[in-house]
């Protein structure tokens, strides 16, 4: 991709958004920054982009003026991409990407890449730890924390770049191409944002549009959307599947809790899912998903089967925290729909009060409160959904619910509630963002109020 001399506006001013600027100047633009966010500062921005920097910072209201010229514009993974705006660059004919697409045009190297409503960063997370066991220079990036942008300037022809990639970031790529990528799963969540199921599914296809017969893509077999997915004529890479439910003919799969790698003619056992230190089918798929992406990149199965097995785990997905007064307590801030929120109920094994709401993405709770199956003793609802949680409750016939108008009213709440030898579980079937700035945000809060009980 050119960039030399050609007038670029970055669009957002997160880590990412500064990553993208740092790229863009070393390659010659003339770069202009851009954030609505009234409450930021010229001079933060200066402090973030560098002294030497010659761009320039807007910030609050978008001027028509920057329209004048502009060849470029890249967006950060918040930006949404049907903004009246960005609808306008368009037909100025201003080429619109996003960050994902700017880091891969100027990144090296092999990018392993990962997607799916749930499990994406359990998996990412996992491929990472693999890929690191494997060789030097591995970058774990995207959707999971470390900006895509961020690392392009220290990679070589060796890197391997693991990306946990979300809907938002893959509607606005152009060439990217991952060497290996996966689709977990289709469950309605960003509904919000998308609109329809349709086209949330669509983005997150995009994962796989720029494959070749030369690459893989992994699928789930038990999710009817990936598995269709898997049988389209557009689809170039070669089809792998992974399975938790029946034997593959190839593929990844369980059988009698172990789990078999079975490709060219080649059979192998990966591990026992005893052997494991994640717990729940949902998280035997993530191993199946990550250990198959490393399978077929040419990562020797001694490297996989021990790094499965040392894996821990990651912070704030069904995250045990402690346990006071024999009661436990579960961080699953991560669930942030109810698909994912699930995951967390049926992991848990014991009566439990669970703290739920939070921000709406337009979701329905009704499949998520059936599937309390009598697990769940008593539901503490907040945020801007605890009424429309409460509806849903009450169509499922569940009236175990009372509300909270703050998160440590809601913690203590749940704490007074439950007894010797129940959990308390924090798993919101929401996002965070109208009390928190992200889920893991919310997930430390809790973990900072449970452990000074």
């Amino acid at each position: 991709m050119e960039v030399a001399e050609k007038k670029v506006l970055v669009f957002g001013l997160g880590i990412s958004g500064i990553g993208a600027g740092k790229i863009l100047e070393k390659n010659g633009a003339d770069v202009v920054l851009y954030d609505g966010n009234a409450k930021l500062t010229e001079e933060k921005i200066r402090e973030q982009i560098g002294t030497d920097s010659k761009a320039r910072i807007v910030i609050g209201d978008f001027p028509e003026e920057v329209l004048e010229g502009l060849d470029i514009t890249v967006l950060s993974p918040g930006v949404p991409t049907d903004l009246p705006i960005i609808e306008d660059m368009r037909k100025r004919n201003v080429q619109v990407i996003g960050e994902v697409e700017l880091a891969y045009q100027f990144g090296k190297g092999n990018v392993l890449a990962i997607t799916g409503t749930n499990g994406k960063t359990t998996t990412t997370s996992l491929l990472g730890e693999i890929m690191k066991n494997y060789q030097d220079n591995v970058y774990v990036v995207g959707n999971i924390g470390t900006p895509y942008t961020t690392v392009v300037g220290d990679m070589t022809d060796d890197t391997i770049t693991v990306a946990e990639m979300s809907s938002f970031q893959l509607e606005s790529i152009v060439d990217f191409r991952p060497k290996v990528s996966a689709i977990l799963n289709f469950t309605p969540d960003h509904l919000n944002r998308h609109h329809t199921m349709e086209a949330y599914v669509n983005a997150k296809k995009k994962i796989a549009k720029n494959q070749t017969e030369e690459d893989y893509c992994i699928l789930n077999y038990e999710d009817e959307l990936t598995r269709e997915f898997g049988k389209q004529k557009n689809l170039k890479a070669k089809v792998l599947y992974f399975s938790s439910q029946r034997k593959l003919e190839e593929g990844i799969y369980l059988e009698d809790g172990n789990i078999i790698f079975r490709y060219n003619g080649i059979e192998e056992k990966i591990c026992h899912v005893n052997e494991l230190q994640i717990l729940g089918t949902h998280n035997h798929e993530n191993v199946m998903a990550a250990a198959a992406m490393a399978a077929v990149y040419g990562v020797p199965m001694d490297v996989i089967s021990r790094s499965v097995r040392e894996f821990k785990g990651v912070e704030h997905r069904i995250e045990y925290v402690t346990e006071k007064n024999g009661v436990a307590f579960y961080n699953d801030s991560k669930g942030t729909n109810p698909d994912a929120a699930i995951k967390g109920i049926q992991a848990m094994n014991r009566p439990t009060v669970l703290i739920g709401g939070g921000y709406d993405k337009g979701s329905e709770y009704t499949e998520w409160i059936n599937s309390f199956d009598g697990k769940v003793k008593k539901l503490v609802l907040l945020g801007v959904t605890k009424e429309k949680i409460a509806s849903d409750a009450e169509k499922c016939g569940f009236q175990d619910y009372l509300f909270a108008d703050t998160f440590e009213e809601a913690v203590l709440t749940a704490v007074k509630l439950a007894e010797p030898g129940e959990a308390v579980l924090l798993s919101p079937a929401c996002a965070s963002w109208d009390m928190f700035p992200s889920y893991e945000v919310r997930g430390e809060k809790f973990k900072e109020i449970v452990n000074s009980l």
